[in-house]
């Protein structure tokens, strides 16, 4: 059985010790780039590796032209994989420690997107893992090296050009990730323009969790974005958040609701202020 969307900790306990399944642990703190890497060393989930989300999981940021996180290039995130021991035949899990909002929705996404189906979030996390009292070790671990063959389907990214188009057009749903307070131009405390892509629906990424950190049922994450996609095909729908990193976490929800895989707008909020001339709603 694969796994291509979410896992229990008790389900990635039964498989630790499988040589095919790699465990990436994924922490970030915006506030603190290094702080994941020292909480991984300090205690992780036992043969987990470490993706840095700056380092290994996103290209170079270009002041003025690109977003927070822009993309890594294929041969760059494929050399990563590569060296984390991930291959076509490896069962992929990752986690971190806010229910896959940060670098482990990006993770399951890169994986997703350069066409490798077998990888899945951990359920709950880093916190799901702990809570139910499973061995976790400290130091850093490494795998051997395989050979990561992309396949990249493009098709799931937008670009800044056509979210400009789509915010336009009525047969598109263009998703904004990011928290409602963010989105309306309030307590902006990252990017240094307030407020949202106009035409953009407040779709905010705390809403698809329960209070533990757990993804909300099928049925309750469908009722959500079918009443913010409002009968758009989901090839229509595109979801974006600050730098297209936490906006995983709404194209992973409405696939768990069964509604398809929606496009990630990878420059997200952060590229599209970048040009002054692009309008900004409050």
């Amino acid at each position: 059985m694969s796994y291509n969307l979410l896992i229990t900790a008790g389900e990635l306990a039964s498989h630790q010790r499988d040589h095919e399944w790699v465990i990436v642990d994924s922490r970030f703190k915006l506030a603190d780039p290094g702080q994941g890497r020292r909480d991984y060393e300090s205690a992780h989930i036992p043969g987990a590796v470490y993706a840095h989300l700056d380092e290994d999981l996103s290209g170079p940021m270009i002041k003025g032209v690109t977003g927070r996180h822009p993309l890594p290039e294929v041969e760059k995130i494929s050399g990563v994989l590569s060296r984390l021991g991930i291959d076509s035949g490896v069962q992929v899990v990752a986690y971190d420690d806010v229910g896959g909002a940060l670098a482990a929705g990006r993770v399951w996404w890169l994986l997703r997107w350069l066409g490798h189906e077998q990888v899945a979030l951990l359920d709950g996390g880093w916190q799901a893992w702990v809570s139910s009292g499973l061995p976790v070790r400290g130091g850093n671990e490494t795998r051997e090296p395989r050979v990561f063959i992309p396949h990249p389907r493009n098709e799931l990214i937008v670009s800044t050009v056509e979210a400009e188009k789509m915010r336009k057009d009525p047969k598109y749903r263009v998703l904004d990730a990011r928290t409602a307070e963010r989105y309306r131009g309030e307590n902006e405390t990252i990017d240094p323009v307030a407020g949202h892509i106009p035409g953009a629906i407040s779709a905010p990424y705390p809403d698809n969790l329960n209070p533990d950190g757990t993804f909300r049922a099928e049925e309750s994450l469908a009722e959500k974005y079918k009443r913010l996609i409002a009968g758009a095909p989901i090839d229509h729908v595109v979801a974006y958040c600050g730098s297209g990193v936490t906006a995983t976490h709404d194209i992973l929800a409405m696939m768990k609701a069964g509604l398809g895989e929606a496009k990630l707008y990878a420059g997200s909020y952060s590229e599209w202020i970048t040009d002054p001339k692009r309008p900004v709603e409050r």
